[in-house]
């Protein structure tokens, strides 16, 4: 199956007045919500239930937050890795910096193996 995408027409931010642009932009599917995934998980495993997965998968959101709140670097093997990065405002120097100048934080996400080779493979269909 196929990434479907619609063409959108953006302006460039940085140059307002330059023409504008085309640009294709992924459109989903539908979605996968945790309880249909952990009953998805289940039945490829003879020896755990839906609510196993269930179980263990609210753990591994709650064990996942405290980490990163610890600001810890969290390495799923080849799922992935989470961490936390944050947006600043600058200072005109280091020791007139402080923290009520950070100003956003997410969390990062970087593809391991298995979802590069994924994203690397991918296939493409225009909506119409």
């Amino acid at each position: 199956m196929a990434v479907s995408y619609v063409i959108l027409e953006k302006a460039n931010p940085q140059d307002r007045e330059a023409p504008k642009k085309f640009y294709a932009q992924a459109k989903s599917r539908g979605e996968l919500t945790f309880k249909k995934l952990s009953k998805e998980i289940s039945e490829g495993s003879t020896t755990v239930s839906d609510s196993d997965v269930l179980a263990v998968l609210n753990d591994l959101t709650k064990v996942l937050r405290r980490h990163l709140e610890n600001g810890e670097i969290v390495r799923f093997g080849d799922f992935g890795t989470f961490q936390i990065a944050i947006s600043s405002e600058g200072a005109p120097t280091e020791a007139k910096f402080n923290a009520s100048m950070v100003k956003k934080a997410k969390v990062a996400f970087r593809p391991g193996s298995d979802l590069k080779e994924m994203l690397a493979t991918l296939k493409f269909e225009k909506l119409k």
